[in-house]
């Protein structure tokens, strides 16, 4: 897998990342963000809730999806977003789990942890966003 970057106005490059149509699309996209997050200066406890985030949007495109594609990376103007393409035509829902359900609280957790979150149809598919207002560390000082 490798990252590219490209370059948008008024912005830090976006990065781009192929997924894998398998299982291990999580923890692939996990590490790609972390080390965005990195190199833009945020420290971990910045990170926790869009790693977390990430696993959810990328397990829902590998699991609802039916074939995740790419994840973008993309801060600009204190704000982080993630956005995960798959090539399925349906449409994320926010369900209240039961509370004796093991699953279906994905997005339930990237609503809580985000700004905002919502999902756009595009070619080939659809892609799930989500926002998270950041300040890097250099600009905290």
């Amino acid at each position: 897998m490798t990252m590219s970057k490209t370059r948008s106005e008024a912005s830090l490059p976006v990065v781009s990342l192929p997924l894998p149509v398998d299982v291990t699309a999580p923890a692939i996209a996990r590490q790609a963000v972390r080390a965005t997050l990195v190199s833009l200066g945020f420290d971990d406890l910045a990170a926790d809730d869009i790693l977390l985030a990430t696993s959810e949007l990328v397990t829902n495109a590998f699991e609802h999806g039916e074939k995740p594609d790419r994840l973008e990376v993309e801060y600009a103007e204190g704000r982080l977003t993630l956005r995960v393409f798959d090539s399925g035509s349906g449409r994320p829902k926010l369900k209240e789990p039961s509370p004796m359900a093991a699953r279906s609280r994905g997005l339930q957790l990237v609503h809580a942890l985000s700004d905002d979150w919502g999902h756009e149809p595009c070619d080939g598919g659809k892609y799930v966003w989500a926002v998270f207002s950041l300040r890097r560390a250099d600009a905290q000082a």
